[in-house]
């Protein structure tokens, strides 16, 4: 690398981070989030991203639609959600309001029924029920470490077909009929399945992380019955506390987390209060498995 080019080249700059549990997640004090912070504060939350997987900054009250997107920019390229209209007078914006069903109430990772799925999403509260709504995420790296020789030899070599037609109904219990109709024609608009490798290889860490999640359909090679009961025997690890940390919102709460390696889960126990998140997803690469091969879309392209 030549001289003029070092000289560009952001210095990740000291964050005062604070570590929320003790395998995933942290706290970052002290940053105004907006569309102009320096590049050396942007690279310092990249890595801080990376390390802990999801970050969290409180009291940015002051963000709106516009300076989230701005942001956004900062940390890679926006893109919006395949089958899910964007919010009024945004471009990459997607709204999520519980008195409107979107209750995210099971274990996924953003849109991996796509190829190229999100890198990282940023999420903004921008209203927070009195009492519940929390978000758990969970380290797909870490459960993957806690895997024996054996099962980490086995996820290795298997592959899982991806989509965004499932039972709806499952998932959203509380939700009416005629809401989860509407919900499920606006989501399913376009049916999308793709096969990924059930361990993907970070492209920035090099960590193996279990890609699996609800928009799992079932295991290539095996049978229904043989799918669901090894998707359920590694996705317990991916759901144990142990790997966990759980966001207590309050309104103006910003979490971004790193998609590749994370799943996350919306606890739906708040009722009736009103509950109104709003995200930005980044643009990701298609993953690689272990043994270097790549996801491919097979349907809805």
């Amino acid at each position: 690398m030549s001289n003029a080019a070092l000289a560009v080249q952001p210095v990740a700059q000291a964050l005062d981070i604070h570590p929320v549990a003790g395998r995933i997640g942290a706290e970052i004090r002290g940053i105004k989030l907006s569309g102009n912070l320096d590049a050396a504060t942007v690279e310092a939350i990249q890595q801080a991203l990376v390390q802990y997987k999801v970050v969290f900054f409180r009291e940015q009250t002051h963000l709106d639609d516009q300076s989230q997107e701005a942001f956004a920019h900062l940390l890679g390229e926006p893109i919006a959600h395949p089958t899910v209209p964007v919010r009024d007078g945004t471009r990459f914006l997607l709204e999520l309001d519980g008195a409107r069903g979107h209750r995210a109430n099971s274990w996924h990772t953003d849109v991996t029924f796509v190829d190229a799925y999100p890198k990282a999403s940023i999420l903004r509260s921008v209203l927070s029920p009195a009492s519940g709504g929390d978000t758990v995420w969970a380290n797909t790296a870490s459960a993957y470490n806690d895997l024996t020789p054996e099962l980490r030899a086995l996820a290795d070599n298997l592959w899982a077909v991806h989509s965004n037609e499932y039972d709806y109904a499952a998932r959203k219990p509380d939700v009416s009929v005629e809401k989860l109709e509407e919900y499920r024609k606006v989501f399913t608009s376009t049916v999308y399945e793709t096969e990924h490798p059930v361990v993907r290889v970070h492209p920035v860490s090099g960590e193996k992380n279990l890609l699996l999640g609800h928009f799992v359909k079932r295991l290539k090679g095996y049978s229904q019955a043989d799918s669901t009961q090894l998707f359920n025997l590694l996705q317990s690890h991916v759901t144990r506390l142990e790997n966990t940390v759980r966001w207590r919102w309050s309104t103006g709460d910003v979490a971004i987390w790193d998609n590749r390696a994370t799943q996350h889960y919306a606890v739906d126990d708040y009722g009736t209060q009103e509950r109104i998140v709003r995200r930005v997803t980044l643009k990701g690469d298609v993953p690689v498995g272990v043994q270097g091969h790549r996801s491919q879309t097979i349907k809805g392209l």
